[in-house]
């Protein structure tokens, strides 16, 4: 638990003290839009065919914390520091950049307590490899196309 509540409160502060794009209902928007994504993913590989799970297999309290607060700002990060108005080449670096962070962190969650608390089940680190870039490109097409 001590490594989830020292990620969220990290990643909320950087998320928001060094948001220099993002406006007040932009972050509303792309939170709730992260919330339902993460949720209909999770609902379907974590809770109905424990691919992964946060803390236990069963649906638990402490797991609400990574479904709501942990996932956002981590998106707001993401979309803050994208190179729009840069070349392809730079974006595709971004997302490599990004992917390498995601999968460290990742690993890093899956530690014994208290700094773990997430856990595989069939799930592995490929999985979020090949998943990740089609999140990260999913959350980018929705920013341009229904918020920007």
């Amino acid at each position: 638990m001590l490594g989830l509540l020292a990620s969220i409160f990290i990643f909320n502060i950087i998320a928001f003290k060094t948001n220099k794009t993002l406006t007040t209902k932009q972050i509303a928007h792309l939170w709730m839009f992260t919330i339902a994504y993460q949720m209909t993913f999770d609902l379907y590989v974590d809770i109905k065919y424990h691919g992964y799970w946060y803390f236990t297999k069963d649906i638990d309290w402490e797991a609400f914390l990574a479904h709501k607060v942990l996932v956002p700002p981590v998106n707001l990060m993401f979309l803050n520091w994208y190179p729009f108005k840069r070349t392809l080449w730079e974006q595709v670096r971004y997302l490599v950049f990004w992917e390498i962070c995601l999968l460290a962190y990742e690993l890093l969650t899956l530690l014994p307590q208290p700094i773990g608390y997430f856990h595989y089940g069939w799930w592995n680190i490929w999985y979020s490899a090949l998943i990740n870039p089609i999140l990260l490109i999913t959350l980018l097409t929705y920013y341009k196309k229904f918020i920007k």
